[in-house]
C-alpha cells in the first residue's frame, strides 16, 4: 500500500507535498519521494524513509515549481531496494514522472511485451516503472507539441486496456501539467479538491481526502472508476472517462485497516465504518456467546479503536486503554520482513498490568493477518496478569493473499488459511477467538448515508479476486519472484544507478 499526491498550485508547491505526505506517512514507511517542475525542468528527490528523513532543508530548497507529485512507498513484494522508491522519470516523450498506489498484475506479461513491441527497457522490479513506460508509449503514439487533453485521454484509455490491476495514478508532463487516473475498478483510492489562492484556484489530488482537508483544500469528489483528470499548468481542469467498462469496487481492507479514521473514501466514512464494524461484532456475540463472562474490552492501538468503544458499548462493558503506543515505531503490518515486523511489536506496545489483572480480557483488533503480532500481544496480556484473554477481529479471517497492493502474496504467512478459529486460538495462545462475518462487514460500510459503491473486493476475504486474470500459476510465480527479491537483497551485486544517485543526494 503507497499513498500518492499530485498538485497544481499558484506558489511553491514544495512543502504542500511534504504536509501531504506527513499526513499519509501511514500508508507507506518504507521510502518517499517529490518530485516538482518549474520551467520544463523536473527536480526530484526521493530515498527509503520516512519522509521527515528523507526530506532536509537543502532537499526542499532545491524542488522548486508551482506544479508536483509526491508519494510515501510501501513494499509490495518484500523489497526494500531505493531503486523503487518513486516518482519514476522517462525521458520520452516530452518527460514523464510518474507515481502510482496499487499493483499490477499481468507485470510480467508487460515487461515481455515493452521490451519486445515498444522498444523499452525495464530496470527495477517495480511495476510502476512498467505502467510508466506504458503510459509514455501509448502517450509518444500521436505526439503534439504541446500534448492535447485529447491525446493524454487517448493514452489514459490505451494504458486501461494493457494493463490490469489495481492503479491509482499521479504524473507530471513535463511542460503541460498533471494527469491523474484509477483503475476501471477503483481498487485503489484516490480524490482531488481545490482551494483558493491570491494566484487562482489550486487543485490537488491525493489518496485520502484528509492530506486535502489539512490544508485547507475543499473536497471536489472521489476520481471515478477509469476516470482521467487533466490539469494544466495554468489550471485548466479536463475530466474524461478512458476505460470500457468502469464500475466502481473499492478495496474494503482500506476502512478494515489502511486509510484514516478521518478520511472519506469513495463516500464512505471511515471512521463510521469502524464504529459499525465494533457494533456488528457485538452482535455476534450476543447471538453466540451470549453467557460471556468478558470483564473488560481494550483495543490494539490504534485502527481498532473505533470498532472496540463501540463492541464494548454494545455489550455494555467496561473499555480501556490496556496498551500504550510508543509512536515513533511504524506500522508493523507494512514493514518490510517478519523478523522486522516480531522484532517491533513490543518495541511499539506496552501494557498497563491495571488494566490486566486478574481480568477476563477481550483484545480487539482490526484483522489478524499473519498472526505473528496477534500471538505476542496475547502472551503480553497474560504476562500482564489476566485471567482470560480473548481475541476479536472487526474483519473476517484473512484466508487469501493480496494482489491488489497489500503485502499479503502467499497462502502460507495467512494465519487463517485453512485453518478454523479454535485452531487460530491456540496458535496465537487465546482462550477464544471471535471474527466478523463477511456480510456484516460489507454492511457495516455500506450503512454510511453518503456512500457511492455498492460493493466491494473482499478477495482476502472471499478468495475472489475482481479483475478475474488471477489463478494458482499467478501465486506460484509471485511466490517465485518474491523469493528473487530477497536473494537480490542480499547480494553485493546489483546496485542500480539510481540506488547510486540517491546515496550521493
Amino acid at each position: 500500500m503507497c499513498a500518492i499526491v499530485g498538485i497544481v498550485g499558484k506558489n511553491p508547491v514544495n512543502q504542500v507535498l511534504y504536509d501531504a505526505l506527513i499526513m499519509l506517512q501511514h500508508r507507506g514507511q518504507d521510502a518517499a519521494g517529490i518530485v516538482t517542475s518549474d520551467n520544463g525542468r523536473f527536480f526530484m528527490r526521493k530515498s527509503n524513509g520516512l519522509v521527515a528523513d528523507v526530506f532536509g532543508e537543502k532537499h526542499m530548497r532545491r524542488l522548486i515549481g508551482n506544479i508536483g507529485i509526491a508519494h510515501v512507498r510501501y513494499p509490495t513484494a518484500g523489497s526494500a531496494s531505493s531503486a523503487e522508491a518513486q516518482p519514476m522519470y522517462a525521458n520520452s516523450p516530452y518527460g514523464i514522472a510518474l507515481a502510482h498506489n496499487g499493483n499490477l498484475t499481468n507485470t510480467s506479461d508487460l515487461i515481455a511485451d515493452i521490451f519486445r513491441s515498444d522498444l523499452r527497457h525495464i530496470n527495477t522490479r517495480s511495476d510502476t516503472e512498467v505502467l510508466l513506460n506504458i503510459f509514455a508509449h501509448e502517450l509518444a503514439h500521436e505526439a503534439h507539441i504541446p500534448p492535447t487533453p485529447e491525446q493524454i485521454f487517448a493514452a489514459v484509455a490505451r494504458t486501461h486496456r494493457r494493463v490490469r490491476g489495481a492503479y491509482a495514478v499521479v504524473a507530471l508532463i513535463s511542460g503541460y501539467g498533471l494527469v491523474a487516473f484509477r483503475d476501471p475498478f477503483a481498487i485503489r483510492p484516490l480524490i482531488y479538491g481545490k482551494r483558493e489562492s491570491e494566484g487562482g484556484t489550486e487543485y490537488m489530488v491525493a489518496s485520502e481526502s484528509v492530506a486535502m482537508e489539512a490544508q485547507g483544500f475543499e473536497i471536489i469528489r472521489d476520481v471515478e472508476p477509469g476516470e482521467a483528470l487533466i490539469i494544466s499548468e495554468n489550471g485548466e481542469l479536463f475530466s474524461r472517462q478512458c476505460a470500457d467498462n468502469p464500475e466502481r469496487v473499492p478495496c474494503i481492507f482500506e476502512y478494515v485497516y489502511f486509510a484514516r479514521p478521518d478520511s472519506t473514501i469513495d463516500g464512505i466514512n471511515v471512521y463510521k465504518a469502524r464504529l459499525r464494524m465494533g457494533e456488528k461484532l457485538a452482535e455476534r456475540i450476543k447471538s453466540e456467546w451470549p453467557d460471556h463472562d468478558i470483564d473488560v474490552v481494550i483495543p490494539i492501538p490504534d485502527t481498532s479503536r473505533a470498532s472496540a468503544i463501540e463492541l464494548a458499548n454494545q455489550l455494555g462493558v467496561k473499555f480501556r486503554e490496556g496498551f500504550m503506543k510508543n509512536r515513533y515505531i511504524g506500522r508493523t503490518f507494512i514493514m518490510p520482513g517478519q523478523t522486522l515486523r516480531k522484532k517491533s511489536v513490543r518495541q511499539k506496545l506496552n501494557a498497563l498490568p491495571l488494566e490486566f489483572r486478574r481480568k477476563n480480557v477481550l483484545l480487539v483488533d482490526d484483522s489478524i493477518v499473519r498472526g505473528t503480532t496477534s500471538e505476542q500481544i496475547v502472551q503480553m496480556a497474560r504476562e500482564a496478569g489476566a485471567n482470560k484473554v480473548y481475541f476479536a477481529s472487526a474483519a473476517p479471517p484473512v484466508r487469501y493473499p493480496n494482489v491488489y497492493g497489500i503485502d499479503m502474496p502467499t497462502h502460507e504467512e495467512l494465519i487463517a488459511h485453512q485453518r478454523e478459529p479454535e485452531e487460530i486460538a491456540e496458535l496465537i495462545g487465546a482462550d477464544k477467538v471471535i471474527y466478523q462475518s463477511l456480510p456484516d462487514l460489507i454492511d457495516a460500510c455500506l450503512s454510511t448515508k453518503h456512500r457511492l459503491a455498492e460493493r466491494f473486493d473482499c478477495s482476502v476475504f472471499d478468495g475472489k479476486y475482481i479483475t478475474g486474470d488471477i489463478d494458482e500459476r499467478y501465486f506460484a510465480r509471485l511466490a517465485a519472484e518474491r523469493a528473487d527479491s530477497r536473494s537480490a537483497r542480499h547480494s553485493p551485486i546489483g546496485q542500480t544507478p539510481i540506488d547510486l544517485m540517491n546515496a550521493n543526494d
